[in-house]
């Protein structure tokens, strides 16, 4: 398996960017397959959609449950995400059971994988994806640093 965890993140990014154009937080998601090929991706649609969950990391994954071909479980699957999950997506990482958790910059005031929290990783549940952190890390925060500035008019 060759993941090019760069390009995918490079993705994410692009995603991330365009959420922007409708007025969402600037984070993308992508999930690989076993075989390191794209399988699904997406950006936060909370503001376009009106759903509450309708997070980067939730949609990315339910659309690659889609075309996986094993169900629901995303097993040999890595999602890659520009901002370190919530609590939210990070459940919803662990029970897809996908195998790996790549992500961009440290979310210290929501963060479940590590940060405030770290759900992907607690030893009382039946399954823990690896965490890789830090992947472009700075683009991605400086996308979302912008972000805030603009909307708070500064």
């Amino acid at each position: 398996m060759n993941l090019d965890l760069d390009a995918a993140m490079g993705r994410a990014l692009d995603l991330a960017a365009a959420a922007q154009e409708w007025g969402d937080t600037p984070i993308g998601a992508v999930v690989l397959g076993p075989d390191g090929a794209v399988l699904a991706e997406a950006a936060n649609e909370r503001e376009k959609t009106g759903d509450p969950t309708a997070h980067a990391e939730v949609l990315a994954l339910r659309a690659a449950a889609r075309v996986h071909g094993d169900g629901w479980r995303l097993t040999g699957c890595t999602l890659v995400v520009t901002l370190e999950p919530c609590t939210m997506c990070a459940g919803a990482s662990v029970l897809s059971r996908v195998d790996r958790v790549v992500y961009g910059a440290d979310d210290p005031k929501a963060g479940a994988a590590g940060s405030l929290w770290d759900v992907v990783r607690d030893r009382r549940l039946n399954h823990r994806p690896e965490v890789t952190a830090g992947v472009r890390a700075e683009e991605s925060a400086t996308l979302l640093r912008a972000f805030f500035r603009a909307q708070r008019g500064l």
